[in-house]
């Protein structure tokens, strides 16, 4: 089984963000950069898979020169081999756009099973797997937590609301993206680590691709949020200032 796993680099969740002078960014200088919470349960899900049947598991990245750290934290860990798509600004490329990257890098590959993080930590938009499995005209399922393979195609359990699940069956290849707990994300080993550095990481660019960025979705303006304190005092009887909490609790703060 070939599987490729997309991976995303974002900022590390304690790094501080400073939003750039043009304030459509954040200020990248003398960050620190991680893989995506939800790409690593991807890619934990995608090792697993193949310890158990067998194949080769592709990690693919699309960013600048630093991205390579990230593909290669994932070789240590065990994939066989990376693709890197050079783009020097990411966050240019919306949802779309980063979609038709991916897909076409996935498409000469022709995987068995392509998966992704449920959304990724900076923009959390949760869309582009499943673009790029309408791209691909690929079977698609989300929200998973658990991947079986089986004679007919794919077992898959899937995280709903209120803590139900569900359980489905869908032939491959298809596209699937991982929600974050479903296993427990192992670390890389030394030696996993020294091997990493021989393990192949093709590089491509989206002009090679055939794919220019076009975004139809623009990211105006980011700001941080404000922070508002008021008090308010409560007076009257005990039950007279409990009713009125409560109802400040339910209509102003929105929180019963």
């Amino acid at each position: 089984m070939k599987i490729v796993v997309a991976i995303k680099q974002v900022p590390e969740r304690d790094a501080p963000l400073r939003i750039d002078a043009a304030g459509k960014w954040i200020e990248e200088a003398d960050l620190q950069w991680a893989m995506n919470e939800s790409d690593a349960y991807a890619l934990e899900e995608a090792l697993q898979l193949k310890e158990k049947h067998g194949g080769e598991v592709v990690v693919l990245s699309a960013g600048p020169e630093r991205v390579g750290s990230t593909i290669r934290e994932a070789l240590a860990k065990g994939a066989d081999r990376g693709i890197h798509v050079d783009c020097d600004n990411p966050a240019q490329w919306d949802a779309l756009g980063m979609a038709r990257l991916l897909a076409e890098a996935i498409r000469g590959e022709s995987p068995d099973l392509v998966l992704t993080g449920l959304q990724s930590d900076d923009l959390g938009l949760g869309q582009t797997g499943v673009i790029v499995a309408e791209l691909l005209g690929l079977p698609h399922a989300s929200l998973i937590l658990h991947v079986e393979k089986t004679d007919a195609g794919l077992k898959v359990k899937r995280e709903l609301e209120e803590g139900w699940f569900q359980e489905i069956e869908l032939p491959v290849p298809a596209v699937l993206t991982i929600q974050s707990g479903g296993n427990k994300l192992r670390y890389a080993t030394l030696m996993g680590i020294k091997r990493a550095k021989t393990k192949e990481v093709r590089r491509v660019t989206a002009a090679e691709l055939g794919v220019a960025s076009n975004a139809v979705v623009a990211l105006e303006r980011i700001a941080v949020p404000q922070k508002q304190k008021s008090t308010q005092m409560l007076t009257g009887s005990p039950k007279d200032v409990a009713a009125t909490l409560v109802e400040k609790l339910k209509f102003e703060v929105r929180v019963l």
